[in-house]
């Protein structure tokens, strides 16, 4: 070790992240110590690293960080996350950005100030290119003075916010590529609570825990859309058919438009959702690139409503993944097996059921057959803690009826993942 230039322990000591161990192995000689100093690159305060960090004081702990990072320079980035911590001095968190701010990277903070940190206003015009802020309020946004020319990702959990500020934060972004909102508290100025979000660079947006009357985004250069656990009256998407992954998990929303050019679409996954199935299918019937469909605990909006295998083998003629859980109403299967067409290209084939039955095995019997060239077999299940007789017959039948099904398909591997 005592060969290694300062620069390449400088670059090892990054690695470790944790300050506790930075500190502690800082203190091994002069060199270590000088690397420390003049080449480190990265620091993280968390909690979850060193317990002790729970049991300090406020002040205490606010001291030790501030030593830590004033004896570096050169910070690219800097790691704030304390769980039990109830508030920063304002003062502080100021006096560790203004130190750092001219090399930072990246930036994660996740704790409360008192005052609030206008951290806009300090790291903005810099070379900042990630910003994670959690638990912190942003007001009056400035998009010309407060202005982000590296920053490429951005993400607010818990931060309040208004729908105007939001869009203007975006446009201090130019060259923003992926934006993460978490549970954001958004302030609105009328009854209607309606967000609209214009970015021409934005690549990646995912959404959890919002509540909206409007959601409306343009976004030209879209390819990633995710949303989660969120009730929405209306989403729109506008954008020029860069879309290829489009995912919603538990989603309450009356009307879905995510634009009229989809071919790009390669990645649809729907689950834990209420659908209408023709409406969704002629938004996503011209996505002949498709390559993954999952559609999972899909509750359909008309009972009498089948998707046909048929018509998605015909669409979808390079889809290779596909993902469906078992679904019986009134004797009615949702997945219907009518026509001859073979999925030719799937290779995983991942089928779910909550229920178990005799028309289960059958229906993975002919799915097996219209995919011919099936590498991978993934079922899951639910197993309930109590069981009647009945039930635990019918459980064994169905494990006899796979260990039959299997040997026609030695080529296929096979896993089971019960719930």
């Amino acid at each position: 070790m005592e060969y290694l230039p300062v620069e390449v322990i400088g670059n090892i000591l990054s690695r470790l992240g944790a300050a506790r161990d930075v500190v502690i192995a800082s203190a091994t000689c002069r060199k270590w110590r000088e690397a420390c100093r003049k080449h480190l690159h990265t620091l993280s305060f968390s909690s979850d690293d060193w317990p002790v960090y729970r049991d300090l004081t406020t002040s205490r702990l606010e001291i030790l960080i501030t030593q830590t990072i004033f004896q570096t320079t050169g910070l690219q980035g800097l790691y704030i996350f304390m769980d039990d911590v109830d508030e920063f001095s304002g003062s502080t968190v100021i006096a560790w950005l203004m130190y750092t701010r001219e090399t930072l990277r990246e930036l994660i903070y996740n704790v409360h100030t008192t005052p609030n940190v206008n951290i806009l206003d300090i790291c903005g015009r810099q070379r900042l290119e990630t910003l994670v802020l959690a638990h912190n309020s942003i007001t009056g946004v400035e998009p010309y003075y407060q202005r982000f020319p590296c920053l490429k990702s951005l993400s607010l959990s818990y931060v309040s916010i208004s729908a105007l500020d939001l869009n203007l934060l975006l446009t201090a972004c130019p060259n923003i590529e992926r934006l993460t909102l978490i549970n954001p508290e958004i302030a609105m100025s009328d009854a209607q609570v309606t967000v609209e979000l214009n970015s021409p660079t934005l690549k990646t947006i995912y959404v959890e825990a919002i509540s909206l009357d409007k959601f409306m985004l343009e976004a030209d250069s879209l390819e990633t859309l995710h949303l989660k656990d969120c009730a929405l009256e209306v989403f729109e998407l506008v954008g020029k058919g860069s879309l290829k992954h489009f995912k919603i998990d538990d989603v309450s929303v009356i009307h879905l438009d995510i634009g009229e050019t989809v071919e790009n679409l390669e990645i649809v996954d729907v689950s834990n959702f209420t659908i209408i199935w023709s409406k969704f299918y002629q938004m996503i019937s011209k996505s002949s690139k498709l390559r993954r469909l999952r559609l999972w605990d899909v509750v359909f909006d008309d009972e009498d409503e089948i998707i046909d295998l048929e018509t998605i083998a015909l669409c979808f003629p390079l889809l290779s993944r596909l993902s469906l859980s078992y679904d019986l109403r009134d004797g009615l299967l949702h997945y219907g097996l009518q026509g001859s067409s073979y999925l030719e290209n799937i290779i995983a084939l991942e089928l779910g059921w909550t229920v178990v039955n005799d028309l289960f095995m059958d229906w993975v019997s002919c799915l097996l057959i219209r995919c011919p060239n099936l590498k991978k077999l993934v079922i899951h299940g639910v197993v309930s803690e109590a069981k009647t007789h009945e039930e635990c017959q019918m459980f064994a039948k169905f494990t006899s009826s796979i260990v039959q099904l299997m040997r026609k398909y030695m080529h296929v591997e096979v896993h089971f993942e019960y719930e």
